[in-house]
């Protein structure tokens, strides 16, 4: 090989370790960091149109509110935190209302949500996900008193 071909092969070696670089410390900053989340936007509806989700038929909410939120399992067991009726988030990022110390969990990882008469439960684009029983959540999905939610090796319960 002459010397030219050498020296590009050792400039496209360099080049290719630099890009293996930039991006581990781009994978470490934002685990570090976090990532910034954009929940999506939903345009807001008058007061008088917005009606509360329909509950599926043959499950009937249970009789009476939470008022915890308590991590039943994981490394947070017995972290409780009072339902008033504003969303509470999880994950293991400082915004989070409960911060779990899970690796499973992602930094904004699930919301618990009400419309006043039923909680629900919402997966925030989780790389685990979220899991109401053994069905794994996509939407907001209407969370009845004690029923676990798992989120990594964590569970978590609504209780009175």
């Amino acid at each position: 090989m002459t010397e030219l071909t050498l020296t590009l092969i050792k400039l496209g070696f360099l080049a290719v370790l630099w890009l293996f670089v930039l991006s581990a410390v781009s994978v470490i900053r934002s685990d570090i960091f976090g990532a910034k989340v954009e929940s999506p936007r939903v345009p807001k509806q008058p007061k008088q149109k917005q009606r509360a989700p329909k509950v599926p038929k043959g499950r009937k909410p249970k009789r009476g509110m939470p008022s915890t939120l308590v991590v039943t399992d994981g490394p947070n067991s017995g972290q409780m935190v009072p339902v008033t009726g504003a969303d509470i988030l999880l994950g293991r990022g400082t915004d989070a209302a409960i911060r779990l110390d899970d690796d499973y969990v992602s930094t904004r990882h699930a919301r618990f949500s009400t419309n006043g008469e039923q909680w629900y439960v919402e997966d925030l684009g989780s790389t685990n996900g979220t899991y109401l029983g053994s069905q794994r959540v996509t939407t907001p999905v209407p969370v009845d008193l004690g029923v676990p939610v798992r989120l990594g090796k964590t569970v978590v319960e609504l209780r009175k």
